[in-house]
Protein backbone atom coordinates (compact mmCIF):
# COMPACT_ATOMS: atom_id res chain seq x y z
CA UNK A 1 0.00 0.00 0.00
CA UNK A 2 1.29 3.71 -0.67
CA UNK A 3 1.90 5.95 1.69
CA UNK A 4 -0.61 8.93 1.95
CA UNK A 5 0.74 12.44 0.43
CA UNK A 6 1.19 13.31 4.29
CA UNK A 7 3.07 9.74 5.93
CA UNK A 8 6.34 10.39 7.01
CA UNK A 9 8.61 7.97 5.11
CA UNK A 10 12.28 8.07 4.09
CA UNK A 11 11.85 10.06 1.54
CA UNK A 12 11.75 14.16 1.32
CA UNK A 13 8.51 15.56 1.15
CA UNK A 14 7.40 17.59 -2.55
CA UNK A 15 6.71 21.31 -1.82
CA UNK A 16 3.56 22.57 -4.00
CA UNK A 17 2.91 25.78 -4.95
CA UNK A 18 -0.22 26.51 -4.51
CA UNK A 19 -1.93 29.37 -6.58
CA UNK A 20 -4.91 31.44 -4.59
CA UNK A 21 -8.04 33.09 -6.08
CA UNK A 22 -7.68 36.24 -7.10
CA UNK A 23 -10.54 37.55 -4.66
CA UNK A 24 -8.62 38.78 -1.46
CA UNK A 25 -9.94 41.64 -0.22
CA UNK A 26 -12.63 42.13 -2.67
CA UNK A 27 -16.43 42.64 -1.96
CA UNK A 28 -17.14 39.64 -3.86
CA UNK A 29 -15.95 36.05 -3.91
CA UNK A 30 -15.39 33.70 -7.07
CA UNK A 31 -16.22 30.21 -7.18
CA UNK A 32 -12.91 28.26 -6.35
CA UNK A 33 -14.09 25.98 -8.83
CA UNK A 34 -14.11 28.49 -11.23
CA UNK A 35 -10.97 29.67 -10.99
CA UNK A 36 -8.67 26.97 -9.96
CA UNK A 37 -8.86 23.34 -11.53
CA UNK A 38 -9.90 20.25 -9.81
CA UNK A 39 -6.52 18.95 -9.48
CA UNK A 40 -5.06 21.69 -7.90
CA UNK A 41 -8.21 21.70 -5.36
CA UNK A 42 -7.24 18.07 -5.00
CA UNK A 43 -3.94 18.47 -3.77
CA UNK A 44 -4.09 21.35 -1.67
CA UNK A 45 -7.06 19.29 0.14
CA UNK A 46 -4.59 16.22 1.14
CA UNK A 47 -1.63 18.43 2.37
CA UNK A 48 -1.49 19.12 6.28
CA UNK A 49 1.59 21.46 6.19
CA UNK A 50 1.86 25.55 5.00
CA UNK A 51 4.07 27.98 4.52
CA UNK A 52 2.21 31.23 3.67
CA UNK A 53 1.94 34.76 3.68
CA UNK A 54 -0.90 35.35 6.13
CA UNK A 55 -2.31 32.36 8.11
CA UNK A 56 -5.36 33.95 8.60
CA UNK A 57 -6.42 34.26 5.09
CA UNK A 58 -4.66 31.09 4.26
CA UNK A 59 -7.39 29.41 7.01
CA UNK A 60 -9.93 31.43 5.21
CA UNK A 61 -8.86 29.61 2.05
CA UNK A 62 -8.70 26.50 3.55
CA UNK A 63 -12.07 26.64 4.38
CA UNK A 64 -13.21 27.38 1.05
CA UNK A 65 -11.56 24.06 -0.32
CA UNK A 66 -12.96 21.95 2.34
CA UNK A 67 -16.11 22.64 1.21
CA UNK A 68 -15.76 21.13 -1.92
CA UNK A 69 -13.04 18.48 -0.85
CA UNK A 70 -12.62 17.32 2.70
CA UNK A 71 -9.80 18.38 4.36
CA UNK A 72 -6.81 15.27 4.89
CA UNK A 73 -6.80 17.25 8.76
CA UNK A 74 -9.00 19.55 10.91
CA UNK A 75 -8.44 23.02 10.25
CA UNK A 76 -7.67 23.37 13.35
CA UNK A 77 -4.95 20.52 13.23
CA UNK A 78 -2.92 22.37 9.82
CA UNK A 79 0.22 23.26 10.71
CA UNK A 80 1.19 26.47 9.38
CA UNK A 81 3.77 28.68 9.21
CA UNK A 82 4.03 32.39 8.36
CA UNK A 83 6.79 34.11 6.40
CA UNK A 84 8.54 36.33 8.49
CA UNK A 85 7.76 40.32 8.35
CA UNK A 86 11.46 41.11 6.68
CA UNK A 87 10.35 39.25 3.93
CA UNK A 88 7.46 41.50 3.61
CA UNK A 89 9.51 44.49 4.05
CA UNK A 90 12.79 43.67 2.66
CA UNK A 91 11.75 40.98 0.17
CA UNK A 92 12.71 37.89 -0.10
CA UNK A 93 16.33 37.90 -1.24
CA UNK A 94 16.95 41.46 0.86
CA UNK A 95 17.27 44.75 0.56
CA UNK A 96 20.64 46.80 0.34
CA UNK A 97 22.77 45.71 3.08
CA UNK A 98 20.49 42.95 4.07
CA UNK A 99 21.11 39.37 3.98
CA UNK A 100 18.82 37.13 1.79
CA UNK A 101 16.32 35.36 3.93
CA UNK A 102 17.20 31.60 4.69
CA UNK A 103 14.25 29.73 4.86
CA UNK A 104 15.74 26.26 5.07
CA UNK A 105 14.26 25.72 8.55
CA UNK A 106 11.19 26.18 7.32
CA UNK A 107 11.21 23.72 5.41
CA UNK A 108 11.99 20.73 7.99
CA UNK A 109 8.62 18.50 7.67
CA UNK A 110 9.49 18.40 4.29
CA UNK A 111 13.19 16.73 5.21
CA UNK A 112 10.85 14.65 7.08
CA UNK A 113 8.87 12.96 4.70
CA UNK A 114 5.53 15.55 4.72
CA UNK A 115 4.22 17.05 1.50
CA UNK A 116 3.79 20.48 2.13
CA UNK A 117 1.75 23.77 0.52
CA UNK A 118 3.40 27.26 -0.11
CA UNK A 119 0.78 29.98 -0.64
CA UNK A 120 0.28 33.40 -1.07
CA UNK A 121 -3.15 35.58 -0.08
CA UNK A 122 -3.57 35.83 -4.34
CA UNK A 123 -2.21 34.15 -7.06
CA UNK A 124 0.47 32.52 -7.46
CA UNK A 125 3.09 32.56 -4.24
CA UNK A 126 6.65 33.84 -5.45
CA UNK A 127 5.17 35.69 -8.02
CA UNK A 128 4.44 39.47 -7.04
CA UNK A 129 4.07 38.07 -3.76
CA UNK A 130 6.78 36.32 -1.33
CA UNK A 131 8.21 32.62 -1.20
CA UNK A 132 10.42 32.67 -3.96
CA UNK A 133 13.43 31.89 -0.93
CA UNK A 134 11.44 28.93 0.18
CA UNK A 135 11.15 27.91 -3.55
CA UNK A 136 15.21 28.23 -3.26
CA UNK A 137 15.64 27.04 -0.11
CA UNK A 138 13.69 23.53 -1.36
CA UNK A 139 15.95 23.38 -4.48
CA UNK A 140 19.22 23.83 -2.32
CA UNK A 141 17.84 21.20 -0.02
CA UNK A 142 17.09 18.44 -2.94
CA UNK A 143 13.28 19.00 -2.14
CA UNK A 144 11.06 18.04 -5.39
CA UNK A 145 9.24 21.58 -6.33
CA UNK A 146 5.54 21.44 -8.07
CA UNK A 147 4.24 24.82 -9.21
CA UNK A 148 -0.26 23.85 -9.20
CA UNK A 149 -1.92 25.49 -12.21
CA UNK A 150 -4.20 28.40 -10.86
CA UNK A 151 -4.90 32.38 -12.14
CA UNK A 152 -1.60 34.59 -12.16
CA UNK A 153 -2.49 38.08 -12.17
CA UNK A 154 0.17 39.77 -14.30
CA UNK A 155 -0.29 36.92 -17.03
CA UNK A 156 -3.86 37.11 -17.54
CA UNK A 157 -3.34 41.22 -17.65
CA UNK A 158 -0.99 40.93 -20.06
CA UNK A 159 -2.65 38.99 -22.47
CA UNK A 160 -5.70 40.91 -21.98
CA UNK A 161 -4.46 44.66 -22.42
CA UNK A 162 -3.82 44.30 -26.36
CA UNK A 163 0.18 45.20 -25.50
CA UNK A 164 3.58 43.25 -26.20
CA UNK A 165 3.30 40.02 -24.75
CA UNK A 166 6.24 38.85 -26.45
CA UNK A 167 8.63 41.50 -23.99
CA UNK A 168 7.67 42.52 -20.87
CA UNK A 169 8.83 43.13 -17.34
CA UNK A 170 7.06 43.49 -13.90
CA UNK A 171 8.48 45.83 -11.73
CA UNK A 172 6.71 45.88 -8.60
CA UNK A 173 5.30 49.32 -6.94
CA UNK A 174 6.16 52.22 -7.44
CA UNK A 175 7.72 55.16 -5.43
CA UNK A 176 5.22 57.19 -3.05
CA UNK A 177 6.73 60.28 -3.62
CA UNK A 178 4.94 62.21 -5.85
CA UNK A 179 8.54 63.63 -7.35
CA UNK A 180 10.30 60.01 -7.55
CA UNK A 181 7.04 58.37 -8.60
CA UNK A 182 6.89 61.18 -11.94
CA UNK A 183 10.73 60.35 -12.48
CA UNK A 184 10.02 56.56 -12.11
CA UNK A 185 7.01 56.52 -14.64
CA UNK A 186 9.04 58.46 -17.43
CA UNK A 187 11.79 55.47 -17.58
CA UNK A 188 9.40 52.89 -17.49
CA UNK A 189 7.45 54.72 -20.37
CA UNK A 190 10.74 55.10 -22.35
CA UNK A 191 11.68 51.27 -22.15
CA UNK A 192 8.07 51.00 -23.61
CA UNK A 193 8.49 53.20 -26.28
CA UNK A 194 11.83 52.72 -27.27
CA UNK A 195 12.29 49.10 -26.68
CA UNK A 196 8.38 47.93 -26.76
CA UNK A 197 8.98 46.22 -23.53
CA UNK A 198 5.76 46.77 -21.71
CA UNK A 199 5.89 47.90 -17.78
CA UNK A 200 3.66 46.43 -15.60
CA UNK A 201 2.81 47.26 -11.67
CA UNK A 202 0.62 47.46 -9.26
CA UNK A 203 -0.29 49.25 -5.81
CA UNK A 204 -2.06 48.80 -2.26
CA UNK A 205 -5.64 49.54 -3.61
CA UNK A 206 -6.04 52.28 -1.48
CA UNK A 207 -3.47 54.28 -3.65
CA UNK A 208 -5.48 52.99 -7.09
CA UNK A 209 -6.47 56.57 -7.59
CA UNK A 210 -3.82 58.49 -6.78
CA UNK A 211 -1.86 56.42 -9.39
CA UNK A 212 -3.93 56.75 -11.90
CA UNK A 213 -3.78 60.70 -11.74
CA UNK A 214 0.27 60.18 -11.58
CA UNK A 215 0.18 58.07 -14.66
CA UNK A 216 -2.37 60.51 -16.85
CA UNK A 217 0.01 63.85 -15.91
CA UNK A 218 3.21 62.16 -16.17
CA UNK A 219 2.62 60.15 -19.44
CA UNK A 220 2.47 61.19 -22.82
CA UNK A 221 -0.54 61.30 -24.69
CA UNK A 222 -0.12 58.14 -27.55
CA UNK A 223 1.53 56.33 -24.96
CA UNK A 224 -0.78 53.51 -24.51
CA UNK A 225 -2.09 52.77 -21.04
CA UNK A 226 -4.38 49.32 -19.69
CA UNK A 227 -5.75 48.45 -16.46
CA UNK A 228 -7.03 45.09 -15.15
CA UNK A 229 -8.93 44.91 -12.14
CA UNK A 230 -10.96 42.22 -10.20
CA UNK A 231 -9.40 40.09 -12.58
CA UNK A 232 -11.47 36.04 -12.39
CA UNK A 233 -14.49 38.13 -10.92
CA UNK A 234 -18.08 38.88 -13.05
CA UNK A 235 -16.99 42.65 -12.09
CA UNK A 236 -13.54 42.66 -13.88
CA UNK A 237 -12.85 45.31 -15.73
CA UNK A 238 -10.10 45.21 -18.08
CA UNK A 239 -9.32 48.48 -20.35
CA UNK A 240 -6.45 49.30 -23.01
CA UNK A 241 -6.65 52.79 -24.54
CA UNK A 242 -3.79 56.04 -25.31
CA UNK A 243 -3.45 58.29 -22.35
CA UNK A 244 -5.38 61.21 -24.06
CA UNK A 245 -9.04 59.04 -24.14
CA UNK A 246 -8.25 58.17 -20.53
CA UNK A 247 -7.86 62.02 -19.06
CA UNK A 248 -11.38 63.01 -19.13
CA UNK A 249 -13.03 59.76 -17.78
CA UNK A 250 -12.77 58.50 -13.93
CA UNK A 251 -10.22 56.18 -12.64
CA UNK A 252 -11.97 52.97 -13.60
CA UNK A 253 -10.51 51.37 -10.46
CA UNK A 254 -11.63 51.49 -6.97
CA UNK A 255 -10.32 51.75 -3.67
CA UNK A 256 -11.07 48.23 -2.69
CA UNK A 257 -10.23 45.79 -5.62
CA UNK A 258 -6.15 45.06 -6.62
CA UNK A 259 -4.99 46.10 -9.63
CA UNK A 260 -2.57 45.59 -12.26
CA UNK A 261 -1.48 48.69 -14.11
CA UNK A 262 0.26 48.84 -17.55
CA UNK A 263 2.57 50.87 -19.54
CA UNK A 264 2.69 50.15 -23.69
CA UNK A 265 3.77 51.36 -27.27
Amino acid sequence: MSASANTPTSRKGTLYLVPAPLDFGCDVQAPLESVLPQGTLTTASRLTHWICENAKSTRAYLKRIDALHPLAAPLQEQQIAELPREVHKKGDHGGKGHAPFDARSMLAPALAGHDMGLVSEAGMPAVADPGSSVVRAAHDLGIKVVPLVGPVSLLLSIAASGLNGQNFAFVGYLPQDSAERSRRLKELETLALKQGQTQLFIETPYRNAAIWQALLHTLQPSTRLALASGLTLESANIQSQPVRSWRDLPCPADNRTPTVFLIGA
